[in-house]
């Protein structure tokens, strides 16, 4: 049997799979299915690609929930700085922005998928496009290589780089799960995960477009808080969006099926009731003589005004004198406690990342090889982790691609 390392997929994580098993010394045939390498990188943080995130490796960690604890193994061979210093090396600088967002200096996806596209072919990596892979071939748990493009390809390790379910224009289809799958492998239930989400209220459609900035987004299951998050949002013809709905959107697809789930929006996250009162109250006195609600634009972007009255349900003609203690109150519970119910999310193949895949227990972490099918290694978002916004994922993808070119260039040629 040959002894090359054949890579199934030419996203983040197989780019960087295939380069790092040529680099050690193996020889290795890359298959994209797509007549191009890094589609959805080239689309990434909206064409500007966030690699990844200055943050501090335990809080790294975090952002990927219960099953972070499964990259401590990829993450110690191959982490934050060696992925700057990779691309430095290759002529992509990198500048760090807020929230510690890593992005390339140019601001150009195509030049971070072009490094990595000449990685490739400077460490002499086969690569075949529009060849899609139709099966595994595998014998007494032993892998010998793919059906692919109707002919039989021999190879001693297989990398399955075949990314998640979104983004299908892009070619990440789901074929690695079925894939996975037929070799034996349990796959936890694909989801969107940062996603938007679809609201049931009306009103929300008359504040499309509106973005709101320093707000507090509340999760509730039932009407108990499950997760919280500060930032910036977006309203949208259906419903929510924006970093922090993309951010609970995971909590929010999990929650559905175990209860009502919501979403509270707390537009005066810095101040308690009682100091948001007084301000309402001091508003309401030098507004006396005017329409109650011509103060509003003092706390409210002027789109949201006639949503607060309507909900309210104040006649727009009352004189701010002539507010109640109780409407008052009101008032100041709808501005740090706005509702909308969720009744859903965009489909997958609108969401930046699937949650769900192979399941993280029968892959061993040191190494990314399958538990089940010696020869057969996993990376990228083909497994069942993922994070939230902020360059979590890709330094994910690049991490697990880099361990597993790694792990199966030295098992083929030990």
């Amino acid at each position: 049997m040959t002894k090359q390392v054949i890579v199934v997929g030419g996203g983040a994580s197989g780019m960087m799979a295939a380069g790092r098993a040529a680099e050690c010394g193996a020889e290795v045939l890359l298959l994209e299915k797509t007549p191009r390498l890094g589609n959805k990188l080239r689309l990434t943080g909206k064409g500007r690609c966030n690699l990844t995130n200055k943050a501090e490796f335990t809080e790294f960690i975090t952002h990927f929930g219960e099953t972070g604890h499964f990259l401590y193994g990829a993450f110690s061979r191959f982490f934050v700085e060696d992925l700057i210093a990779f691309f430095h090396q290759r002529g992509v600088p990198t500048v760090v922005e807020r929230g510690g967002r890593v992005f390339p200096a140019s601001n150009d996806a195509q030049q971070v998928a072009d490094a990595l596209e000449h990685y490739l072919e400077t460490s002499g990596v086969r690569i075949q496009r529009r060849c899609p892979v139709e099966r595994l071939l595998i014998v007494d748990k032993q892998i010998q290589g793919v059906q692919a493009g109707g002919r039989t390809i021999l190879g001693a390790a297989v990398i399955l780089a075949t990314g998640g379910a979104s983004y299908p224009r892009t070619g990440s289809s789901g074929d690695g799960y079925r894939l996975a799958a037929e070799a034996g492998h349990r796959i936890v239930p694909i989801r969107p995960a940062l996603v938007p989400l679809v609201t049931k209220e009306p009103w929300v459609r008359a504040l499309q477009g509106l973005s709101l900035r320093n707000v507090q987004g509340t999760l509730l299951l039932d009407d108990k808080p499950i997760h919280q998050e500060f930032g910036e949002m977006l309203f949208t013809h259906f419903g929510v969006s924006g970093p922090i709905v993309l951010t609970l959107s995971k909590k929010a697809v999990d929650g559905m099926s175990q209860g009502r789930v919501s979403l509270s929006i707390n537009l005066k996250p810095s101040l308690t009731a009682e100091e948001l009162d007084e301000r309402v109250r001091r508003a309401l006195d030098a507004h006396g003589r005017q329409r109650w609600h011509n103060f509003l634009d003092e706390f409210l972007p002027r789109k949201m005004i006639p949503v607060f009255v309507a909900l309210l349900g104040i006649p727009a003609d009352k004189l701010a004198h002539q507010i109640t203690t109780t409407e008052r109150k009101r008032l100041v519970a709808l501005l740090q406690d706005l509702r909308v119910t969720i009744m859903g999310s965009r489909p997958l193949s609108e969401a930046i990342v699937t949650a769900g895949g192979v399941d993280t227990r029968e892959i061993n972490p040191r190494t990314m090889e399958s538990r089940l099918v010696k020869g057969l290694y996993f990376c990228g978002e083909v497994i069942d982790v993922d994070a939230d916004t902020g360059g979590y994922n890709l330094q994910a993808a690049f991490s697990t691609g880099y361990l597993a070119g790694e792990s199966a260039a030295h098992a083929v040629l030990s």
